[in-house]
């Protein structure tokens, strides 16, 4: 019975977490509008799932952000929506499943990696003060790095014709928008992660709900 509670508790935090996403999704404050790509501050209730709820539940709440992502790229396309959404590929089947992978594979990593790290932090009790901000840091990051990583090793003649420059422009341009975009986006998901986080872990022991709710009974 305790176990089915647990459970139960489980599946409603995370579809609470998910619905958060959706709406985080579908406003200005979820995916900021850039001249050709969208900056994201969805993942930042993905990282905080994945520390509240477990590698498992991370997992999920990044297959619902790149869901997200693919459906805003399909229906208010940018000139990098080809490597977001399958309908938008300019090369038939391989260019659709790439961009598959990219719009849900890659956030379904941010996740997993951000799970199992506060997870490695928990066992080797870092204190939160420092286990969170490193946490929403390299969840950022791993959104960054493997989507535009991705980008550069499957769609790179593409990104360069969408730019308007030569093939060999294109890692600087990749690494640009990862130093003036990604960054910032690691900083402020660090701050948001300590400062939401420290507080929900709390609410999660009282509920008895996800990872925080199972250290606690332990």
């Amino acid at each position: 019975m305790k176990e089915q509670r647990h459970d139960t508790r489980w599946m409603v935090s995370v579809a609470l977490m998910a619905a958060i996403i959706i709406v985080l999704a579908n406003t200005p404050l979820g995916m900021i509008q850039l001249p050709i790509i969208k900056a994201t501050t969805v993942h930042i209730p993905v990282i905080i799932g994945a520390v509240l709820l477990g590698p498992s539940a991370g997992a999920i709440l990044g297959a619902v952000f790149g869901i997200c992502s693919l459906i805003s790229n399909t229906m208010a396309p940018t000139l990098l929506s080809f490597a977001f959404s399958p309908f938008m590929s300019t090369s038939g089947i391989p260019g659709a499943l790439k961009a598959l992978w990219i719009s849900i594979g890659c956030r379904i990593l941010i996740g997993v990696a951000a799970g199992w790290l506060w997870i490695l932090f928990t066992k080797l009790k870092v204190n939160q003060l420092i286990a969170l901000p490193v946490v929403g840091f390299i969840g950022s990051m791993v959104n960054t790095v493997t989507v535009m990583g991705s980008i550069y090793l499957l769609f790179a003649q593409q990104y360069a014709d969408a730019k308007d420059v030569a093939i060999s422009a294109v890692w600087g341009l990749i690494m640009g928008t990862v130093t003036a975009s990604g960054i910032p986006e690691a900083i402020a998901a660090a701050i948001l992660v300590l400062a939401l986080g420290k507080v929900l872990i709390q609410v999660f022991k009282k509920m008895g709900a996800g990872m925080a709710g199972v250290q606690a009974a332990r």
